[in-house]
């Protein structure tokens, strides 16, 4: 028999197998919960009662996740960019409406969201893609909680996982010229882009989206303007770069604007044996096609080329890292450093790679003494 409870205060009573119905009044009809504990239906009771004082509907406290999801991802791609409303749309249909989906908004509680964060893990998830559907399924909360559909953000108790830390690596230039040599050896067409890669430490996306119009002849520049984005479904677009210092012109050495003339030669035969076929977009590094090339094709080639090579294994990301490691141990300023690489400030170069920045205390110390010395 449920235990009486002042008017509109709710009511709690414990079920045959032993747990607790708790139970509140909302626009003239019932609200019910399952709680383990009677101090859980207690809790829910509270909790509830508060979302009700600040306009919770029962029409609200009765939908259920899924279905606030499918609105939330409507109303979010009004405010947020394509890359950003994709990948809400794909963690919501690949990770969250799976596995609680069923779960009412209502029952949306800390613990029973670390226990799903818990259970992606064991799934094989990695900590990185839990890491995105915690920020995923907290702006949806966060949505709902602006609505009055809930009192706070049941994320916000929660402790995702930390994403992996992955060791950076990079060649020194006796291991870049194997490199690049062993692609002329074995014939990889992506050569000329291994080398501008290299040469000015860009983003692989930077890189993928660049034209032959962002290329100076006469100046010796190429200038960082763009970028591409990729998306499941072979559907990609451009955008602008990460930030507004993403935004660069990087002067090209002689040799790297020689590279960059012979592609473009060999890419006027590609273009005509293509044909008709060929999609003119003006990029530097396109498809056999003209079409861009998408980061996995490339990171594949780029396997191959290691394996070939009998180099350690590393990321094509760590070809930025190796390009940052070649200018800062052989004397190039951090702050030329810091603008070739498209970042905000010098201390973000620094924060990265301080600690491959050679040691000049003896010079240092010499210089002092030479100058304040008898």
């Amino acid at each position: 028999m449920a235990k009486k409870r002042a008017h509109n205060e709710g009511s709690i009573y414990q079920r045959s197998n032993g747990k607790w119905r708790a139970q509140v009044s909302v626009d003239g009809r019932r609200l019910s919960f399952t709680a383990k504990t009677k101090q859980e239906g207690l809790t829910w009771i509270h909790e509830t009662r508060n979302q009700v004082g600040n306009g919770l509907t029962f029409e609200a406290a009765d939908t259920r996740l899924n279905e606030f999801l499918l609105e939330w991802l409507k109303a979010v791609s009004l405010s947020s960019t394509k890359s950003t409303h994709l990948t809400y749309t794909w963690t919501t249909r690949r990770r969250i409406t799976p596995y609680i989906g069923n779960v009412k908004l209502m029952d949306l509680r800390p613990d029973r969201i670390q226990r799903f964060y818990h259970h992606l893990q064991e799934k094989g998830v990695s900590n990185h893609a839990v890491h995105v559907t915690h920020k995923t399924l907290r702006a949806a909360m966060n949505h709902a909680v602006k609505l009055g559909l809930l009192a706070k953000n049941p994320c916000s108790g929660t402790i995702p996982p930390k994403p992996e830390q992955v060791e950076m690596k990079f060649y020194d230039d006796q291991q870049v010229k194997i490199l690049l040599k062993t692609a002329l050896a074995i014939g990889d067409r992506f050569h000329p882009l291994y080398y501008i890669a290299i040469h000015t430490g860009m983003r692989i996306s930077e890189l993928l989206g660049l034209k032959w119009e962002d290329i100076d002849w006469n100046l010796k520049t190429l200038k960082v303007k763009r970028q591409i984005k990729h998306f499941k479904g072979e559907s990609y677009t451009f955008t602008e770069v990460k930030s507004r210092s993403g935004i660069r012109t990087i002067r090209l050495g002689q040799q790297a604007l020689e590279v960059l003339k012979e592609h473009k030669k060999e890419q006027k035969f590609l273009i005509s044996s293509v044909g008709e076929d060929w999609v003119d977009l003006d990029l530097v590094f396109p498809s056999n096609i003209g079409t861009p090339v998408t980061g996995s094709n490339l990171r594949r080639a780029f396997r191959r080329l290691l394996k070939a090579s009998g180099l350690p294994k590393i990321r094509f990301h760590d070809l930025r890292h190796t390009a940052a490691s070649l200018m800062l141990n052989h004397g190039i300023p951090v702050l030329i450093v810091s603008k070739r690489l498209g970042h905000s400030k010098p201390s973000i170069t620094i924060d990265v790679y301080g600690h491959l920045i050679p040691s000049q205390q003896e010079e240092a110390a010499q210089l002092m003494d030479n100058l304040i010395g008898g």
